[in-house]
Order: structure tokens, then C-alpha cells, then sequence
């Protein structure tokens, strides 16, 4: 499984790589890396104001690819499907009501 760090250090960057209409959380990671559709991944997320990483499991929902129309990074969506840190919840708490802006997203 390949294991990918991201360390989101702004809460911006947080808000623009959060994927909120996901059940369980996930997030957007910049990637030039090919990914398939439904593949496990494994994620050591950094939070803003957090020393330590978590460990997310996840599997690939999202492909933007390079040279996306909007102009967004390339990367992948991972939905969250082991996340015994409660990363989700974390991210919720940082983001408060961020989560109702209508700024965009690396995704929707």
C-alpha cells in the first residue's frame, strides 16, 4: 500500500484539500503520482497546530489529472476508511464554520 505525507500546515490549505461531502471525511493530495480508482493508500497527515501525524487509511475516489481544466493542482481524493485518530472529527473542530464558505475547493 503506498503511504503518502501530507502536512497541512495553514487552515486554508486544510479547507481548499477537505472533501466534506464524504461520509467519513476525506482529503485532496497533490500528487503527480498515477493512481487508480478505488486503490488503498495510506496517509501520515500533519494538522495545522498539531506536532504529531496520523495515520489514515483510505482508497482513491477522486483523480484530477494534469493540466486540469479549473486549474487545480494534480492529485487524488482518499475517503477515509480507517481513521482511529479521528482525523475527520480534528478537521472538523479546526475548520468550524469554514466548512459553510462557498470558497472553492482542490475538488468541488
Amino acid at each position: 500500500m503506498q503511504e503518502l505525507l501530507i502536512d497541512l500546515q495553514e487552515l486554508d490549505e486544510l479547507y481548499r484539500c477537505y472533501m466534506a461531502a464524504l461520509k467519513q471525511g476525506g482529503l485532496f493530495v497533490k500528487s503527480n503520482a498515477r493512481f487508480e480508482l478505488g486503490q488503498s493508500v495510506k496517509l501520515r497527515v500533519t494538522l495545522p497546530d498539531e506536532i504529531e501525524d496520523h495515520e489514515i487509511v483510505g482508497k482513491v475516489v477522486w483523480i484530477t489529472p494534469q493540466g486540469a481544466q479549473n486549474s487545480n493542482p494534480p492529485g487524488i481524493g482518499v475517503s477515509f476508511v480507517e481513521d482511529l485518530d479521528r482525523v475527520n472529527d480534528r478537521i472538523i473542530k479546526q475548520l468550524g464554520t469554514a466548512l459553510n464558505s462557498d470558497k472553492p475547493t482542490y475538488t468541488m
